[in-house]
């Protein structure tokens, strides 16, 4: 006999009392009507049905679903609204940071633009925010072959700074903004190597192509209106391709030895220049000085014969013997012997000046520790002699 059929005892079922007594697991009946109690508290009714009565309880079942359902509690659906609403509200709140902006759009069109600080905004599906870093510099390298003015081939390694300056534009007007960044540096540099010498660009012009080209990349990106803006441009490296860069070291070795001797040369000439300046001011100085001393005799001569010829307008005769003797004075010095005719005789006396200049010179030389007082004695001396050896000749 089965142990639900009519009749059977009530204690067959297979989850029944073995539930309470084993511990088996819960009546899912149960669970349904324990929910369904508590939704009702919460829209003011009771949606629970007393489902354990027999057959002369069903009207009364009936009655009371009846009663359970016909007062929904509007206060509850208001408070459940509001309690929706708030948290939709609070989801409107966002932080901007010091380096970011906020670009605000409504339904996808921008809408406004917010700066740092704490902001609202109507919560997603109304409203969004996309935050733009404005103050972090990004970098872009750039390497690629450029063909010269002079048809060389050189590989240029570039270095693009940037930042963003306008985040409505950064974000609404062109797609990718970095791309296009990207493709404005190639075209700039490939306009600037272009229009230039490969020397040029490889050694002396490096900063200028960097400077050209970051202002012509700049003028494309504004035109474009990527709302970026470049910060520096910096050449890391340009070399000519790799099957010619033997040659090409020998090409920069030999410049670098006409370099130098340039400047060995010009070391050189700067020398040989100096020296000449130097001497030519010697000569100059020395030609002044002679100038002027020339001048300053010929000035002082004419004073002395001024001067003499005022004394001899006076005294004729005296002056004439005074200039006779200061001639054979200004004569006889230069010679160091003198030939004396002596009047009324026919002998010749022949004076030896060095031989008396000489002993005198040794008289010196040999007592040089002797007061000038003696010397002087001494040189007396000698001249008395000399007067007494003269006379003793004049008068033979």
């Amino acid at each position: 006999m089965a142990w639900n059929e009519p009749g059977s005892s009530g204690n067959q079922d297979p989850w029944g009392n073995r539930k309470k007594e084993q511990g088996g697991p819960p009546d899912i009946d149960e669970l349904v009507q324990k929910m369904g109690d508590k939704l009702g508290k919460i829209f003011g009714g009771n949606a629970s049905n007393d489902k354990r009565g027999g057959g002369d309880n069903r009207g009364g079942s009936d009655s009371s679903n009846n009663n359970g359902n016909e007062g929904i509690s509007w206060s509850g659906i208001s408070l459940i609204i509001i309690l929706l609403l708030a948290i939709w509200f609070a989801f409107g709140f966002y932080i901007i940071q010091p380096a970011e902006l906020g670009v605000v759009t409504r339904f996808g069109e921008y809408n406004s633009t917010t700066e740092q600080g704490l902001n609202w905004h109507l919560p997603s599906p109304i409203e969004q925010v996309q935050k733009v870093n404005v103050e972090h510099v990004r970098s872009l390298t750039h390497r690629a072959l450029m063909l010269t003015q002079d048809e060389n081939i050189v590989v240029i390694e570039l270095e693009v700074q940037y930042l963003v300056k306008d985040a409505k534009n950064y974000l609404f007007k062109v797609l990718d903004p970095d791309n296009t960044l990207h493709q404005a540096t190639e075209s700039a540099l490939r306009e600037v190597v272009g229009t230039s010498n490969m020397d040029g660009v490889l050694t002396s012009e490096r900063t200028r192509v960097a400077l050209e080209t970051k202002v012509l990349i700049q003028d494309i990106v504004d035109r474009y209106q990527t709302g970026l803006m470049v910060t520096s441009v910096n050449m890391q490296n340009a070399q000519p391709p790799d099957a010619v860069q033997a040659a090409f070291a020998d090409v920069i070795k030999a410049r670098e030895d006409e370099e130098r001797s340039k400047n060995q040369a010009d070391a050189y000439s700067n020398q040989i220049v100096e020296r000449a300046k130097g001497t030519s001011d010697r000569l100059r100085l020395e030609a002044l000085a002679y100038k002027a001393q020339v001048t300053a005799r010929s000035e002082g001569e004419t004073k002395r014969f001024l001067s003499v010829l005022k004394e001899y307008e006076k005294a004729p005769a005296i002056t004439r013997q005074r200039l006779y003797l200061e001639s054979i004075e200004t004569v006889l010095s230069n010679t160091s012997k003198v030939m004396v005719d002596i009047q009324g005789g026919n002998n010749l006396m022949v004076l030896p000046l060095d031989r008396l200049l000489g002993q005198t010179t040794n008289l010196e030389q040999t007592a040089p520790n002797q007061s000038p007082s003696a010397l002087q004695s001494a040189s007396r001396l000698r001249s008395a002699d000399r007067g007494d050896d003269l006379r003793t000749r004049g008068g033979r």
